[in-house]
């Protein structure tokens, strides 16, 4: 049974679909890259060593090789039907390439951690939620509130319900909803001034004229997504509660955020126990509309694909230590750039004064340090700027163990795995003939 990417799931019943379908949802797929020898039906003998064994193929992808003259195939494999043990590895004895992605990776040997290759992948986790969405704990404010709970289900159903590609559907905000996202609009904004960074100053006004920001107004995610998009390439997808670390971060690899619609309880606007849509869109959105903060967003997340617990776990460290805790100096003036803060009046007067400790960030020391979630930072770590982060990053991520780099392409909106000195050599003559076409034009003046 073969579900083909373009044709070949046409002659599938409707039995076998939902058998794929609930095969992917469940998890028991993994996937596999492979090269074979260059010659015409290459993929028909590698398909009939899977038929040999008995082992049901849910997707089939083939593309031009990078890393070798011809072809290479991913192939997503059901695990719960026919030999896969012995069938992967006749595919593996008769490769020229050959690499494992699977969720299932510590029971593997060999294998990599799954992590999405093309932006319409981020569709086969974001609805894997760790808490909340419509569930909410016996603490949360509005637990008890009938209404809240009807009306988070709302914005959870939208989430589960979002695919990569459609728009975003908008919210109508009720009118206690909106007189809650102005009291934290308006007991935030008089802050940012003194307390917030320049970049976040520099963006706030773009968005209350493109975005609709304002006291009385809940912006919609699809038209602040479309703002962001078009000056860094960033967009933002409907989440309907928390994900896990190396999910979340995977998103920031595409330039993806995934944010919440939902609003904190209206009995206390100046509280949540989790990111509602004002610590996303006063805190999160600015920044991402500024080309040095987005790099260095999305270096976090190309760190992430692949690697270990261990270093997911520091890299998730090192996003909370910046991202949503951040603190740059600024004309030798402290100033905050984490979302945490700039969401949280009552920390982003705390942050900057003598009572917490400051630190210089440094990812390898950063990344070990614990951290409360309940209450203030004891410690917060600075920045000297967004080009020295990315730069720190970058040189972290190189320290993680992993058999090949990753580059994101925006003109596919993929990920590719660099793994071949053939791949990286064409890489770098395109990347020799972006300079000549740089210095070119700087000769001009």
């Amino acid at each position: 049974m073969l579900v083909e990417k373009m044709t070949g799931a046409n002659h599938l019943s409707e039995k076998e679909k939902e058998e794929n379908k609930n095969a992917l949802e469940n998890n028991v797929s993994i996937s596999i890259i492979f090269s074979l020898e260059n010659e015409v039906g290459a993929l028909a003998e590698g398909l009939k060593i899977f038929m040999k064994h008995k082992v049901n193929l849910l997707h089939i992808e083939s593309r031009s090789s990078e890393r070798l003259p011809g072809y290479e195939f991913m192939v997503q494999i059901d695990t719960t039907t026919g030999d896969v043990e012995n069938a992967m590895n006749e595919i593996r004895n008769n490769a020229t390439y050959f690499q494992i992605i699977t969720r299932d990776y510590k029971e593997k040997s060999g294998t990599v951690p799954w992590f999405p290759v093309h932006i319409k992948d981020l569709d086969k986790f974001a609805n894997q939620i760790l808490s909340y969405g419509s569930e909410l704990d016996s603490d949360h404010p509005g637990f008890t509130d009938p209404v809240y709970r009807a009306r988070r289900k709302e914005f959870a159903d939208i989430a589960f319900n979002y695919k990569h590609g459609t728009p975003i559907p908008t919210v109508e905000y009720t009118e206690i909803e909106k007189k809650t996202w102005g009291v934290v609009y308006k007991n935030l904004t008089r802050l940012y001034k003194t307390h917030a960074c320049y970049e976040h100053n520099h963006v706030f006004p773009l968005l209350e004229e493109n975005c609709g920001y304002g006291p009385d107004n809940i912006p919609q995610l699809q038209t602040i997504s479309d703002f962001l998009k078009s000056v860094t390439g960033f967009t933002l997808r409907p989440v309907a509660g928390l994900l896990s670390s190396r999910d979340f971060l995977a998103g920031l690899a595409f330039r993806v955020f995934h944010s919440t619609q939902y609003i904190r309880h209206h009995t206390k606007p100046n509280y949540t126990p989790e990111p509602d849509v004002c610590h996303e869109l006063l805190g999160h959105v600015p920044l991402f509309a500024d080309p040095a903060f987005a790099q260095f967003s999305q270096e976090i997340g190309l760190a992430s694909l692949g690697a270990s617990d261990e270093y997911i776990q520091k890299l998730a460290t090192c996003y909370w230590f910046t991202v949503e805790f951040g603190i740059c100096r600024q004309h030798g003036e402290l100033k905050a750039y984490g979302a945490g803060l700039l969401s949280s009046f009552g920390e982003l007067e705390w942050c900057l004064t003598d009572g917490p400790e400051h630190r210089p960030f440094e990812p390898a020391k950063t990344g070990e340090t614990a951290y409360p979630i309940t209450q203030h930072q004891p410690i917060y770590f600075v920045t000297e700027s967004f080009e020295d982060a990315k730069q720190k990053m970058i040189d972290f991520a190189a320290t993680i163990p992993r058999p090949f780099g990753v580059r994101y392409d925006p003109y596919t909106q993929s990920i590719q795995l660099l793994d071949s000195k053939r791949q990286i050599q064409k890489l770098i003559t395109n990347i020799n003939s972006e300079i000549r076409t740089l210095i070119d034009a700087f000769n001009k003046f």
